[in-house]
């Protein structure tokens, strides 16, 4: 039986990775914006479609990456022993 996740039940994940993920949902994000900003200069209908499909992937992956983000948290900080 599978089990509903809890908070404390979060993977969790490094600062830098975080960022990292944030990076990338933003060039997707960004990427789909100007994508779609293109179809007004596509005359072909299947070149259109292609372009409106790139764009819907784009948004997609970027929510997939949203979605793992909302459900992961950042592991706390490592204070190294201080020496002496």
């Amino acid at each position: 039986m599978i089990e509903s996740s809890t908070s404390q039940d979060r993977l969790e994940i490094s600062p830098r990775f975080r960022r990292s993920i944030e990076e990338r949902i933003a060039r997707l994000e960004d990427g789909a914006t100007a994508d779609e900003a293109r179809l007004v200069l596509i005359r072909d209908p299947d070149h259109k479609r292609r372009q409106l499909r790139l764009v819907a992937t784009q948004r997609c992956e970027a929510l997939r990456m949203r979605i793992f983000l909302d459900r992961s948290r950042v592991r706390p900080a490592f204070d190294a022993p201080q020496l002496g």
